[in-house]
């Protein structure tokens, strides 16, 4: 792997997160890591025609977790380099299929890019944990989701204005996480994030967390475009029109 580090930041979680990650695949374009004086941008990549982006805000790339978050990167831009549904689907092209002639809330759409989120990142994990070790990811889903119930209102009234507080989003949250150490046997379970997902549960009470947990844990690992998108649209549409017990609103704007 050809690796570039461009900014004042140590090059070593990012090589050392190479090295790992060539014991079982290797990446066809060079990646270009990119350190970001913005605390709140974390990691994300961008996929130029001849090579990758991985940008990373100094404060994660100086943290215990950066070796984990840049595995957790490469493997997304190995998806990337497979065209795997996943990672090629159209999200904008989803919520039209999903929700024509429907009138949404901005809130949910935003929840709903979220949830496409979370479905690359079971993809991108699945490669993440067969090459590299999971504690820190177990630690790091935990510690997220207890930091969102603990931010939790007392009474839940008006619009929460962020995502990571928001109490439905939150429980669909803790069914990604649940999913993620289920789909690959990583805690036994009387793990705390039991614990807390029950909590995130009873907070969202329209938000049927088994279900959700179902749904990313059913993804099947080499599903073809079509079966990816419906369920992707299936998954979104759950969300933002399914009440709980399987009947259907129509949400208002």
């Amino acid at each position: 792997m050809d690796i570039r580090v461009h900014g004042l930041t140590s090059p070593s979680p990012f090589l050392s997160a190479s090295d790992i990650f060539e014991t079982e695949l290797d990446l066809e374009r060079p990646v270009h890591v990119r350190v970001r004086d913005d605390p709140d941008e974390r990691t994300w990549t961008a996929h130029p025609e001849d090579h990758h982006v991985l940008n990373i805000s100094r404060q994660a790339a100086t943290s215990v977790m950066a070796r984990e978050l840049a595995l957790h990167e490469y493997s997304h831009m190995a998806r990337n380099e497979q065209s795997h549904p996943s990672h090629t689907q159209s999200t904008p092209e989803v919520l039209f299929l999903a929700f024509a002639g429907q009138s949404v809330e901005r809130r949910k759409l935003t929840h709903c890019y979220q949830i496409a989120n979370h479905m690359k990142d079971i993809y991108a994990d699945d490669i993440t944990l067969r090459v590299g070790p999971s504690d820190k990811l177990v630690t790091f889903l935990e510690s997220e989701l207890a930091a969102a119930v603990a931010d939790r209102p007392a009474e839940v009234r008006g619009r929460r204005l962020t995502a990571t507080s928001d109490p439905e989003m939150t429980a669909v949250n803790a069914a990604f996480a649940l999913a993620m150490v289920e789909r690959h046997d990583l805690v036994p379970r009387d793990h705390r994030l039991y614990d807390l997902a029950r909590t995130a549960a009873r907070d969202a009470p329209t938000v049927d967390v088994q279900g959700f947990k179902y749904r990313f844990l059913s993804l099947t690992d080499d599903p073809t475009e079509s079966e990816y998108r419906k369920a992707l649209v299936d998954t979104a549409r759950e969300y933002v029109l399914g009440n709980g017990d399987g009947e259907r609103t129509q949400a208002a704007d």
